[in-house]
């Protein structure tokens, strides 16, 4: 009678901690904005052939006054609201050359509503619908900065009949592409800290735990998300320093939940890819176009002895590497206007 007993409090302790393991990797649900737990929409949108809608910002010449058309595509833990063009994009530059900038805050961010089936693919066609929904014309450029630049591949693999050009600013590398050498990428995986190399590889092998990864308080998580300030360099920490600021818009970009921001783009970026960027073919054999690779030599989000690997394996890619600078280029005084110029006019 006691043997039975205790193997029945037994079972009932087993099934109670496999419920509370299963209900503490369940993510909640989004606060999706325009719905009575979210926040109210306040920026123009543009509803997508899945009716979800893209929350989108415009700055620059009108489009339909401008000569160049640029869409801006956001980092990790970023939103529209964040494109370096407002701010860092010189007015004399923008008037000479008739430029038309927009960002969008990607599925997930901002105001724009949560994808569950999100993929990069599905990513580079949204680009395409919104400057469709916009009348960006048959070509425009894209400009993509660290996960944004990730995502710029993207567009090079499914839309590269739509672009005019690209600019990939310090994008982010997902260390499972198939063709990365072992012996390189093992190099550069090591260098980032352990708590980052953890959250890469839970994205990756287990991406059902990352919610749970990045909301336990049992071992560090991604010092991204925690904002942790170890992983600018020194020129990225001078800059943040001058502008005041680190994360303006982080209760913008975080407001539907940070599974669906900020979690689901750590399993998107990380997950195993249906391409890989270094199978891509030139997509301007005509010289029609460009595309452009910029990275700064201490940048210790993305090892540069990792990118230029990848921008050697792709001759028909314009590649900068530029001494001394760190993660977050743009926001380098000039740096923006020099990205843009070669882009447009190849200076």
């Amino acid at each position: 009678m006691l043997v039975d007993f205790l193997k029945a409090i037994l079972l009932v302790l087993f099934v109670g901690a496999l419920a509370w393991a299963y209900q503490s990797i369940q993510p909640p649900p989004p606060k999706t904005v325009g719905s009575p737990d979210g926040a109210a929409v306040t920026a123009p949108r543009i509803k997508l052939r899945d009716g979800r809608h893209l929350a989108y910002k415009e700055h620059g010449i009108h489009r339909d006054e401008a000569k160049f058309k640029i869409i801006y595509i956001h980092g990790f833990d970023s939103s529209m609201l964040d494109s370096p063009f407002p701010f860092f994009l010189s007015p004399a530059l923008v008037d000479e050359l008739r430029i038309y900038t927009v960002s969008f805050d990607r599925p997930g961010y901002g105001e724009s509503d949560p994808d569950p089936n999100r993929s990069p693919r599905s990513i580079a066609l949204d680009v395409e619908e919104l400057a469709d929904g916009l009348g960006l014309g048959p070509n425009f450029y894209v400009f993509g900065l660290s996960m944004g630049g990730e995502i710029t591949w993207a567009c090079l693999q499914y839309i590269p009949h739509r672009l005019a050009g690209a600019a990939l600013v310090a994008p982010a590398i997902n260390y499972w592409w198939r063709n990365l050498p072992g012996d390189i990428t093992r190099e550069a995986f090591s260098l980032m800290y352990p708590a980052d190399q953890w959250s890469l590889r839970v994205a990756h092998y287990a991406p059902w735990l990352t919610y749970w990864w990045n909301t336990q308080k049992w071992f560090p998580i991604s010092n991204v998300i925690a904002g942790n300030p170890i992983i600018f360099s020194r020129q990225d920490m001078e800059v943040l320093s001058k502008l005041g600021f680190v994360s303006p818009n982080r209760g913008y970009t975080r407001q539907q939940g940070e599974y669906e921001s900020l979690h689901r783009d750590l399993n998107v970026g990380f997950s195993g890819w249906e391409f890989d960027p270094l199978d891509l073919k030139d997509p301007f054999p005509n010289k029609n176009g460009s595309v452009h690779l910029w990275h700064g030599d201490e940048d210790r989000f993305v090892p540069v002895k990792l990118q230029s690997y990848i921008a050697s394996r792709l001759p028909w890619i314009s590649y900068h590497e530029i001494s001394g600078s760190g993660h977050l280029l743009p926001l380098v005084e000039g740096m923006t206007d020099k990205i843009i110029k070669s882009l447009l006019v190849g200076e």
